[in-house]
């Protein structure tokens, strides 16, 4: 059922003062990751081998927090039920996860995998018994972590990709096991046309997968100023729309704290950006996106609303396989925003154009909700 005027003018309201809270928070942030020196540094950003990107060194990172909080603080206040403790929880968990990433490819040291080789060869070689029978133990959680590691491409000092891979895990378990047990719609996915199907509890591994890759595809757009929040902005509107229609106000209010948040950011974050959102900022936004779509009962929507996202998590992922299985490169630079760079497309061309894209799947998205 619709949201009837009066709720539509108050999630507006609260679109509003979310945004202003935002520019209430941004300049104190910003000075504090200044102070902190929690600042990108070349050692931890490849895309600097392209020459314009070298003037981003020095950017403050973890900016997200100018979304993040206001986010937390209007809905936690306002907001916090049985709809939206969840996706909150989910929310600011990623944000912890990234913001630990943050800090250790800054601060932290750099770490090495021991190679499945090497281990084996210390299990059966070396002269400590107790030390053999802990490598025999970890060996499952070494095949595991190497596993992962052929799609790492730069570990650098932060987190391995499979550290964050088991709390994104952890997070979509959360998520899917919430959709089974609490939610009214529980296993039931939606498909356009009027279709729904029964998945039962595999909505939970279903959940797993949608989290790990949504929350990685954010990551993975944030590489040039301004374009993964562009591109969130009309994500999260499009849900917002879906959201009135449902007459879900808890999720409507959700959705618009975070449009008006994100509108704040992108003010800072614009080329030449001030901030950029960081693991912070994108591994929390792909999370949220996550949960609030699986909240409507439409997490296949994700495909769609999502598609500019799934475009960049995909070439970086083929980019991978053809690399380490064929020795050689699909894109001159993954993900496909940087190979657009290779090619001579400008940043703000970039940009703009995948702004364009994202617009256009989320109007898409909301169309096709409607069939």
């Amino acid at each position: 059922m619709l949201i009837n005027n009066t709720d539509v003018f108050g999630i507006a309201t609260l679109a509003i003062v979310s945004l202003l809270l935002s520019g209430v928070f941004a300049f104190p942030i910003i000075n504090l990751l200044y102070k902190l020196k929690i600042l990108r540094h070349f050692d931890v950003d490849f895309s600097a081998l392209i020459e314009s990107r070298k003037q981003k060194i020095g950017t403050p990172i973890m900016g997200g927090l100018i979304f993040i909080l206001p986010v937390l603080i209007i809905n936690a206040i306002l907001n916090w039920n049985s709809l939206t403790a969840v996706p909150l929880l989910i929310f600011a968990s990623a944000a912890l996860l990234g913001a630990l990433d943050d800090i250790l490819n800054i601060f932290g040291r750099a770490r090495k995998i021991r190679s499945i080789k090497r281990t084996l060869k210390l299990i059966t070689v070396h002269k400590s018994i107790l030390v053999r029978l802990k490598l025999l133990l970890v060996f499952p959680w070494n095949l595991y972590s190497r596993a992962v590691h052929v799609f790492e491409s730069n570990p650098g000092k932060g987190l391995f990709g499979h550290e964050k891979l088991l709390i994104q895990i952890i997070l979509g378990a959360l998520l899917g096991y919430w959709m089974y047990s609490n939610l009214p719609i529980a296993g039931n996915l939606w498909i356009p046309f009027g279709l729904t199907i029964d998945l039962g509890i595999l909505i939970i591994p279903f959940a797993i997968i949608a989290m790990i890759g949504m929350i990685n595809a954010v990551n993975i757009s944030d590489g040039l100023d301004g374009l993964s929040a562009g591109m969130l902005t009309p994500a999260f509107a499009g849900l917002l729309a879906i959201a009135v229609i449902e007459g879900n106000e808890p999720i409507a209010i959700l959705c618009a704290s975070i449009v008006g948040a994100l509108i704040t950011y992108l003010y800072f974050n614009i080329p030449p950006a001030r901030v950029q959102m960081g693991d912070t900022g994108s591994f929390a936004a792909g999370a949220l996106l996550t949960a609030i779509a699986f909240a409507l009962g439409k997490p296949l929507l994700l495909l769609i609303i999502g598609l500019p996202f799934v475009v960049e998590f995909m070439s970086t992922f083929l980019q991978s396989i053809f690399r380490r299985l064929l020795g050689r490169r699909l894109l001159l630079m993954a993900p496909l925003h940087h190979h657009l760079e290779m090619l001579g497309w400008g940043e703000e061309k970039v940009v703009m154009r995948f702004w364009l894209f994202a617009l256009a799947s989320a109007v898409f998205a909301v169309w096709i909700y409607f069939i």
